[in-house]
């Protein structure tokens, strides 16, 4: 029996999965694997009733529907996306024959071996590659196949070709600046003053819930809003609770939890970058105090495909592990709302893993949470070249293209608020428009005419779906007041106000919103509409002269979405009969 298996592996009876021409530029390779190295692979097996799950989160999450709130529990939503049992035990069965112990885990499939093995099962070659600039050996191959059989069992499996390492980070702040003692102390001297008042060398959180018209407070009971931290960095409990004297007296006292995936950390000291992380816990704070604040610290960095604007080393972040963890826990464990302020180009991201990826959202949506994405900060793009033939192309982003996120836009000034300059959107290369969003985008295509229509496929998922304030945060960072800017910015405050919108309906008894875009799009009178500024890019490209831009019009629009919040009547289409108070 394992004779005949090993003898599907060959190359001659088997699919060709994935492969590289060459390896990729920055790389190099060290050693041969030797043949006793151990390496860890995951299966990802095709799900039995995918299209039918689709179905029911577009019904679950559309108003008006019959099912509309009715969420799934974890269990129902693995009953949609289990694989067949024959899936499961061909590829069980085709990896036991090599002495391989696999784990299975619905549809993935995890398994630890020796590259020997795992050359022979899948016609590949590991080799040990180093990054240019430094950063861990990675242990890859160019290519890798699988029995044809099993072929049709098989979605993908990671890693093996993706080359990726440690490196800068890639973050969704287009700005940080830390001030001079005298600016601390004009700021602190004018916050009492004037913060309301959205003096826009500035945003506090006092002048973001004057903008918004942000009066409701939440109760605590029953209610989560979490956000997702990568790349080695932490929030820090130091800096929230200066922030809070500083800013936000009344959430004094208030302090966040944190949970570990994937062998994340929670290090109060590290002398790496923090930017992030205080940025996001202090403005969800900012608007949903006093609803409990929960960090997810991931480790690990996601596969990468090399591409002109991130050759590497990787900075891609590890969502896979993120998402099976959370997939993984109890319902009443999950939050209700999810911000996270990472991305990077679509392109840089295996197709195969941004997939799989963006269905993980969507069985989070399903199960009633609401997964907010900051839309990038490089406009329509920053080189604008597709890597495929190196023809000029606008550069969506991932996930922020996924349907199955709301992705966050950023504005400034406040009258009138307008689009700003490094807002990311555009129209994904990989996910259809979905029908939810066909009669807002649609609109916006035809007033633009043939403008760009090389450079994008019009056809597809437009992005993003809202905006907020994205421009100079007062942040507290390291026990130094600092500025930031970017769409990292704006997603934390817009699900600071899905929170709050949640937190409502769950006062009424009723159900979260979990996945928002039918509903925002349903109610998108409860927006302020964006109509001046624009995103710019494209800069460094000849195509295009004097750089690339969308502009900010009447309705949608890939800079700013539908809009900014308008509170008052967020409130009133989400839970009717609350007060804003």
């Amino acid at each position: 029996m394992r004779s005949i298996l090993l003898l599907f592996a060959t190359a001659a009876t088997a699919k060709v999965m994935d492969s590289l021409p060459a390896v990729p530029k920055g790389w190099a390779e060290v050693r041969q694997a030797s043949p006793d190295d151990s390496v860890t692979l995951r299966v990802g097996l095709p799900q039995q009733h995918a299209t039918a799950l689709e179905q029911a989160v577009l019904e679950i999450s559309t108003p008006g529907h019959p099912n509309y709130g009715m969420h799934m529990s974890r269990d129902q939503v693995r009953a949609y996306t289990a694989p067949t049992e024959q899936s499961v035990s061909s590829v069980v069965n085709w990896l036991s024959a090599s002495g391989v112990k696999p784990s299975v885990n619905n549809d993935w499939i995890t398994f630890t071996t020796n590259v020997k093995t795992a050359n022979d099962l899948l016609s590949a070659n590991f080799a040990w590659y180093q990054f240019e600039n430094g950063g861990s050996p990675k242990l890859r191959t160019l290519s890798y196949s699988v029995p044809d059989e099993l072929a049709g069992n098989i979605d993908l499996i990671q890693p093996t070709t993706r080359f990726g390492q440690l490196g800068a980070k890639k973050t969704t702040i287009f700005e940080l600046q830390i001030l001079e003692d005298e600016d601390e102390a004009a700021i602190k001297a004018n916050v009492a003053i004037d913060a309301a008042d959205c003096n826009t060398s500035r945003i506090t959180p006092a002048c973001l819930k004057s903008l918004y018209n942000i009066k409701y407070t939440a109760s605590t009971e029953g209610n989560l809003v979490a956000f997702a931290s990568y790349l080695e960095e932490y929030a820090r409990y130091s800096d929230l609770q200066s922030f809070e004297s500083q800013y936000l007296t009344e959430a004094s006292g208030q302090n966040f939890t944190v949970e570990l995936v994937n062998g994340g950390l929670n290090d109060q000291s590290s002398s790496d970058d923090s930017g992030e992380a205080n940025l996001d816990v202090q403005y969800v704070l900012a608007i949903s105090n006093p609803i409990p604040i929960l960090e997810y610290s991931t480790g690990g960095r996601g596969p990468l495909v090399p591409t002109t604007d991130e050759p590497g080393p990787s900075s891609n972040e590890p969502y896979l592990e993120f998402l099976t963890y959370l997939l993984d826990q109890e319902d009443s464990t999950l939050p209700q709302t999810l911000s996270t302020s990472y991305g990077e180009e679509e392109q840089s991201v295996p197709a195969d893993y941004a997939l799989k990826v963006c269905n993980m959202f969507m069985q989070l949506g399903a199960r009633g949470v609401s997964v907010l994405f900051s839309s990038g900060d490089s406009g329509p793009g920053d080189s604008c070249i597709r890597e495929s033939d190196k023809a000029p192309y606008f550069q969506p982003s991932f996930p922020a293209g996924c349907p199955y996120v709301t992705s966050v836009g950023a504005t400034y000034n406040v009258e009138p608020e307008q689009a700003v300059s490094f807002s990311s959107g555009g129209f994904s290369s990989l996910h259809a428009q979905p029908a939810w969003q066909a009669d807002a985008v649609n609109a916006y295509l035809e007033s633009i005419g043939d403008t760009y229509s090389a450079y994008f496929n019009a056809s597809n998922r437009g992005f993003p779906d809202v905006a907020a304030q994205g421009s100079r945060f007062a942040v507290i960072d390291k026990g130094r007041s600092s500025l930031l800017s970017g769409t990292s910015a704006s997603s934390p405050v817009f699900a600071g106000v899905v929170a709050l919108l949640n937190a409502a309906r769950k006062s009424q008894g009723q159900a979260p919103l979990g996945f928002l875009n039918p509903w925002l799009y349903n109610n998108s009178a409860a927006l302020t509409d964006i109509t001046s500024g624009y995103g710019s890019g494209c800069t460094g490209n000849s195509a295009f002269a004097n750089g690339a831009r969308w502009n900010a019009t009447v309705g949608w629009d890939p800079v700013t979405g539908l809009g900014t919040p308008n509170f008052e009547k967020l409130l009133a289409a989400a839970a009717p009969g609350v007060e804003n108070a």
